[in-house]
């Protein structure tokens, strides 16, 4: 499934693009089901807040999960990632956001590329965000919020924060490794508030408002972030990252983990539109 001109115009000039209930809610309910119990897997792929309890995200499980590993190879996902960047694509990242209902924490004002070239050596920012909500997205629990129009200024160079206090707030503990920093609250290359006040002041704010289903493609270098979530409402994001099968990364000093960033070059080749359903056939059959 492509995306029409008039689309791709809408993506190009703002940065991102919302296409609403992609997917039905028996295949929402069938990814979600799977996530339930991902969440309780102790595993360095999942991520806590400070707290030490709640799931924050959860990385890479898409190897290791079927339906997972069926949703990266969607071609209502991937055909569209195809034609942002210009190329066969494979996946470079994979990971599942958490917002917890009462104690999902705050995503600071960040872009995504800095992350890619300075921690994995990305050459270029040919590559797009695919964000697929498993819950409604609303304004009380912590949507997604974005400088329309901002990833045009490309990557903007920032000072790296504190790593090691980074790290500390991450399961409260002093021995994290240090890419836990790209994913605390305190993140390693946010943006200063004098900066967002000026980004702002430029091309405006705006906030997602999706239901259950949608899929947001959003560029790597719009700045974007999220509040925490005070509110009953838990929401789970599911964000794959498509590089450029003409992108991939330099070899870097110290890599990060494969599961956070795939060492699996082959270009992602669609399944039929129909296999998230056909998972939902199954369990629904196994019920009876």
């Amino acid at each position: 499934m492509y995306l029409t001109e008039e689309q791709l115009s809408i993506y190009k000039a703002q940065g991102f693009l919302v296409l609403p209930e992609y997917f039905s809610r028996a295949e929402i309910e069938v990814m979600k089901a799977e996530l339930s119990g991902l969440s309780v897997k102790d595993s360095p792929k999942r991520i806590l807040e400070k707290d030490g309890k709640t799931v924050r995200s959860l990385h890479g499980v898409h190897t290791s999960n079927n339906v997972f590993n069926c949703l990266t190879r969607h071609p209502f996902i991937v055909e569209p990632a195809m034609q942002i960047v210009g190329s066969e694509v494979y996946i470079y990242q994979f990971k599942i956001n958490i917002k917890a209902a009462f104690s999902g924490d705050i995503w600071k004002w960040h872009q995504d590329y800095i992350y890619w070239r300075k921690e994995d050596g990305m050459p270029r920012p040919q590559v797009v965000n695919a964000m697929c909500l498993l819950d409604d997205m609303n304004e009380f629990n912590g949507p997604l919020f974005v400088i329309p129009g901002s990833h045009r200024e490309e990557m903007i160079d920032v000072t790296v924060h504190n790593s090691r206090e980074t790290s500390k707030n991450v399961h409260n503990s002093s021995d994290s490794p240090g890419w836990m920093s790209s994913f605390s609250a305190n993140l390693k290359y946010s943006l200063n508030q004098e900066l967002i006040t000026n980004l702002v002041s430029k091309y405006g704010i705006a906030f997602i408002k999706a239901a259950a289903g949608s899929v947001v493609f959003f560029d790597s270098n719009i700045v974007h972030a999220s509040t925490n979530n005070i509110s009953p409402f838990g929401r789970s994001t599911v964000i794959i990252t498509y590089n450029s099968i003409e992108n991939i990364p330099s070899p870097v000093v110290k890599p990060r983990p494969d599961f956070l960033v795939s060492q699996d070059y082959r270009p992602v080749i669609p399944l039929a539109c129909d296999i998230l359903s056909e998972h939902s056939i199954t369990k629904i059959s196994k019920l009876r």
